[in-house]
């Protein structure tokens, strides 16, 4: 390859060529004049002395031997932020990692898990990459949108991934040497620590274990160190039994700790017929404070920002006696269609709800009565400039959360699109909820959504009750335990007219609806609940009227 270049000068007005031929590339010098020849136009002559000529530094030699390379990976650590994982949830508590800094991860794989004021949910990873650092340890609170966890991400999955966090800016005239010093450090790290390649599995790290809220509840009121007690359940789970058993195995293995068991504890001896009681002389009142964790924790946050709102409580009595026959009629015929299914061996001809309960009627009644009064199934809008108005969103579905008793606590899952379902499809979502409540397999979206709210006491034992509105709703509705009772009934005589009085037995069941007396007044509210009772006591008028 030959470079010309056109020279004007000692030759007067005649042309030369200036010829290169071969040479090393020398950058930012001049080359050899050995190396350098003038061509005339009929013939080719050494290059005079005087002739240093200045090359750009593109100047490449004939014969220039090109070397492939490669350079280091550019490492993008993405920090992944908690999502929301319940209504007005704002922090939640990390029970235990299922990662540690350098271990490989894939997409929906278990991070970690968290527990908020209504259930225990595993957070998955977003992407698949390499676990860079965990911003909390098992035990403390962390905030929701908040970077939880960094993941070093591939460079063809970081180049799809959109920014969740905002970088600090930086000056300008120190952005290129930064971000070549992150780069270098990055790259040199990723030489001289490649990345553990490892599958995240379920077990125990520095700092945690498996449990479950209560468990780790009654764990700090017996002040045991739950690292020190070996879990006997699936996964090595602890368990109430294996906390006892630690304790025993303390007294019997030497003297009491009183350190790790309550002197109330300590006191109590072994009765004659199989129960605990307690010395009478050596009782002495003793106090411990235990710092609320878990549910309980989650919980107190969250009623102390219901009590906010200014609640106001309507009560009445619902005659349950024409859904109770209703309801025996339905269930003979789910239990006959299962034992029809069951003894021709088609388990999926069987019915999706083996037995109904009295909540999917409430529930379907007082879904249809929310469209008639809209404002019940609506939410306050506060803004956060005080200047502003505070408005009323209405939402066109019926999503209605239902308050459960579990083991792990209360917890709130949520029945969506409840006004474009029937009562057995309310049934059968009921029934899905309810056995995922148990087990602790609630996923987020079951939490989410919720418009208005149901609480069974009755389930307990309960008759009365005072329930506190959900964040983000404007009330919610308390049922008691379905009471028999004697009742008058009027039958009027044809021939004589007069009215003989006799005793009946009545199904009854107390309701208390609370309502945020900011935007519903005591008249919407009764006459809305007007509409439930006609619907629950007359259940032939709610089945013709359903959508």
């Amino acid at each position: 390859m030959f470079l010309r270049r056109v020279c004007r000068g000692a030759s007067g007005p005649s042309r030369q060529l200036i010829v290169v031929e071969g040479g090393s590339r020398q950058t930012g010098s001049h080359l050899p004049t050995a190396a350098v020849a003038v061509r005339s136009r009929h013939r080719l002559a050494p290059a005079p002395a005087t002739a240093n000529l200045w090359f750009s530094s593109q100047l490449r030699p004939r014969f220039h031997s090109r070397h492939f390379h490669s350079s280091g990976r550019l490492a993008v650590v993405k920090p992944v932020v908690l999502a929301d994982i319940g209504e007005g949830i704002v922090e939640c508590e990390i029970i235990q990692w299922f990662v540690e800094p350098g271990a490989r991860v894939e997409e929906f794989s278990p991070l970690c898990e968290v527990q908020s004021d209504k259930a225990s949910v595993e957070i998955t990873s977003r992407f698949a990459g390499v676990v860079k650092k965990l911003h909390y340890e098992a035990g403390e609170m962390a905030k929701v949108g908040k970077p939880f966890v960094d993941i070093d991400l591939p460079d063809d999955v970081a180049a799809g991934v959109p920014e969740e966090t905002p970088t600090p800016p930086s000056a300008p005239g120190a952005a290129p040497a930064a971000a070549s010093e992150a780069v270098e450090a990055t790259t040199r790290d990723a030489a001289s620590e490649p990345p553990k390649v490892s599958t995240p599995i379920k077990q125990k790290f520095t700092g945690s274990s498996l449990a479950t809220p209560a468990v780790r509840h009654l764990c700090k009121e017996l002040q045991i160190d739950i690292s020190q007690v070996h879990g006997s359940g699936k996964d090595g789970r602890v368990t109430k039994e294996d906390l006892y058993r630690h304790v025993e195995e303390s007294k019997t293995g030497g003297a009491a700790r009183e350190k790790n068991v309550p002197v109330a504890t300590a006191a109590m001896t072994s009765s004659p017929f199989g129960a605990a009681t307690i010395d009478a002389e050596d009782a002495v009142q003793q106090e411990s404070a235990v710092p609320l964790g878990g549910t309980q924790l989650q919980m107190f946050k969250a009623m102390t920002r219901s009590l906010n709102i200014p609640h106001f409580l309507y009560a009445d009595e619902i005659d349950f006696t024409q859904l109770y026959s209703l309801r025996q009629r339905v269930n003979e015929i789910l239990a006959r269609d299962t034992k029809k299914a069951t003894a021709a061996g088609n388990v999926t001809a069987a019915p999706a709800v083996a037995k109904l309960s009295y909540m999917p009627f409430v529930i379907k009644a007082m879904s249809m009565a929310l469209h008639q009064y809209p404002v019940l199934n609506a939410r306050v809008e506060v803004p956060a400039d005080a200047s502003g108005k505070p408005s009323l969103v209405y939402r066109s579905q019926h999503n209605v959360g239902v308050a459960m008793d579990t083991p792990t606590g209360l917890i709130v899952p949520v029945i969506k699109n409840v006004n474009a379902r029937s009562v057995m499809s309310i049934a059968s979502e009921l029934v899905r909820l309810q056995n995922l409540a148990k087990t602790g397999k609630l996923a987020p979206a079951d939490l989410q959504g919720g418009t208005i709210t149901v609480s069974n006491i009755g389930n307990v034992g309960g008759t009365y009750l005072s329930p506190v509105i959900v964040e983000r709703e404007v009330a919610i509705l308390g049922m008691g335990r379905v009471r028999t009772v004697p009742a008058f009934a009027d039958d009027a005589d044809e021939g004589t007219g007069a009215a003989a009085q006799r005793i009946i037995k009545r199904h009854v069941c107390h309701f208390s609806f609370s309502a945020d007396h900011r935007v519903v007044d005591g008249a919407t509210l009764a006459r809305a609940v007007e509409v439930i009772r006609e619907l629950v006591e007359k259940p032939d008028t709610m089945i013709v009227s359903l959508r």
